[in-house]
């Protein structure tokens, strides 16, 4: 099916970024262009190939394997073969934290270039927060990831990547479906994902194949700060749950909070909620919203949150999430007593409004906090960026 809107221009340079040492990273390819490098090397014929390219990617997604001399059903030769043109890349890992409530952060690099990941345990599943782009294309105020350039767009072997090195680090080769600790992905780490759609997309076809990593759709949710003209293609083309990065109600305050609104604004943004497809009351979008004090947090706002929900009949649910700091920022979390009646409002309007607790704030890996710690810099540059960024769109 066509879908209108084309996709939009990122100021960005989209090339992969080249290895040092020449080879072909093979983690993100799908098997038949695995295949075709196979027979580009000579090392497989043609009616060979694409049996090795399913026997290669099944030692990669479902065993884990990061070296082919263990990839026992393929002969001395062709391993030898594979080593000399290829390898199975991971993201290098600069730091790890661990936080007292046990969630985990990663600060990774990819080409010279930073980026971070977070894994949540929960007593029911276990959620893997994974970064789309190196720094960001936006730049929501009270996000400290917004405040970042934005370098360039993740590849699919670097998206994939940052999954595969966490089941890495959980030990939870071979893959299997029934006991995993990592159970869900959210697309919610740095980056905007739907300014870099392709890269996502491909990534995430490969973390929900059947025969790999085999993550069921329904446990990945691709969030969005409200690119609209990519959305109906999000729900088409990838069919993952959809998350809206909302968190305001009236044009003054997203304009302010959220400057992507004033290119798509609200209305526009909740029609392209109503009409993404596969929505519907048993994969309710969700609405995320932070909860700044004195800014978007009053009563009348929660009233306004459910009118307008009610009147697009969108099958939703708001996570409210109190503000997390991060240094220089020019807010405050909303008292929690307020945060609760917000709550209470949204509930008593027919629509599931739970609060999300921070996770990871004492390693800077809650909501909105990621950020390379490498990068300091002055607020007359954050101002600047910030400038250059809405210039950009």
């Amino acid at each position: 099916m066509s879908i209108p809107g084309a996709a939009e221009a990122v100021p960005v340079p989209r090339d992969t970024p080249a290895r040092a040492d020449g080879l072909t990273d093979l983690v993100g390819l799908p098997r038949a262009a695995i295949a075709d490098l196979l027979l580009e090397a000579g090392l497989a014929e043609p009616k060979q190939a694409k049996m090795r390219a399913k026997q290669i990617w099944g030692w990669i997604y479902n065993r884990g394997a990061t070296d082919f001399a263990h990839m026992s059903d393929l002969s001395k030769p062709l391993r030898e073969g594979l080593a000399h043109h290829f390898v199975v890349g991971r993201p290098e890992v600069v730091e790890a934290h661990v936080s007292t409530d046990g969630t985990r952060k990663w600060l990774l690099r990819s080409a010279g270039e930073e980026y971070e990941m977070v894994f949540i345990p929960d007593a029911d599943r276990g959620t893997l927060c994974v970064s789309s782009q190196v720094g960001c294309t936006l730049n929501c105020r009270f996000c400290f990831t917004g405040t970042m350039k934005l370098v360039r767009n993740l590849t699919p072997s670097e998206i994939v990547g940052q999954v595969m090195l966490a089941r890495d680090s959980l030990g939870e080769w071979p893959s299997q479906p029934d006991g995993r600790l990592l159970t869900n992905i959210v697309m919610m780490g740095m980056g905007e994902p739907l300014y870099n759609f392709e890269h996502v997309r491909d990534a995430l076809k490969i973390v929900m194949d059947g025969d790999g990593l085999a993550l069921s759709k329904r446990r990945i949710t691709l969030s969005t700060s409200g690119v609209v003209p990519m959305m109906a293609r999000a729900g088409e083309e990838i069919g993952v749950n959809l998350a809206v990065s909302l968190h305001a109600v009236t044009k003054d305050v997203r304009d302010e909070i959220v400057p992507l609104n004033r290119k798509y604004g609200i209305e526009e943004l909740l029609q392209a909620c109503a009409d993404y497809p596969g929505a519907n009351n048993a994969r309710r979008i969700t609405f995320e919203y932070v909860m700044l004090k004195d800014k978007n947090d009053r009563d009348e706002d929660a009233h306004e949150l459910v009118r307008l929900i009610k009147k697009y009949r969108l099958p939703a649910k708001v996570n409210l999430i109190p503000w997390n700091p991060w240094p220089g920022a020019p807010f405050e979390t909303s008292d929690e007593r307020q945060v609760q009646r917000f709550s209470d409002i949204v509930y008593q309007g027919g629509i599931s409004a739970p609060i999300r607790r921070p996770r990871g704030r004492d390693i800077m890996a809650a909501c909105g906090q990621l950020k390379s710690s490498s990068e300091k810099i002055s607020r007359a540059e954050l101002d600047r960026r910030a400038a250059e960024k809405e210039a950009a769109w």
